[in-house]
């Protein structure tokens, strides 16, 4: 039998600049689930622990906050943000071409 070992993002996200990204990666796709997710996974990699008391939650609250069927607040979110040393900007949507109908013939 073969043996195989678990799948650990966090492993992997082994720089500030690699986190940002996948991170940014995640907010591009309007997912809050995959967000949520992302955040979670960097947040282990950096230690759970640390970033809950940088973030002023206690460690089990943001396991729950961050867990598979959490739906944290958007000041939760800011927080474990802060504590990341992440910050969020807006900047305009890219506009989908607009399609003209065609004109009938008269």
């Amino acid at each position: 039998m073969v043996k195989t070992t678990r799948f650990d993002a966090a492993e992997y996200l082994d720089t500030p600049e690699r986190q940002a990204e996948y991170i940014s990666a995640a907010l591009e796709t309007g997912d809050t689930a995959f967000v949520r997710d992302a955040v979670s996974i960097v947040a282990r990699a950096r230690g759970m622990g640390d970033i809950a008391k940088a973030a002023g939650l206690n460690r089990e609250s943001l396991y729950r906050a961050l867990g598979e069927t959490g739906n944290p607040e958007f000041g939760t979110m800011l927080g474990v943000f802060r504590a990341l040393g992440l910050e969020l900007s807006a900047r305009p949507a890219k506009k989908k071409p607009v399609r003209r109908r065609a004109k009938k013939a008269a």
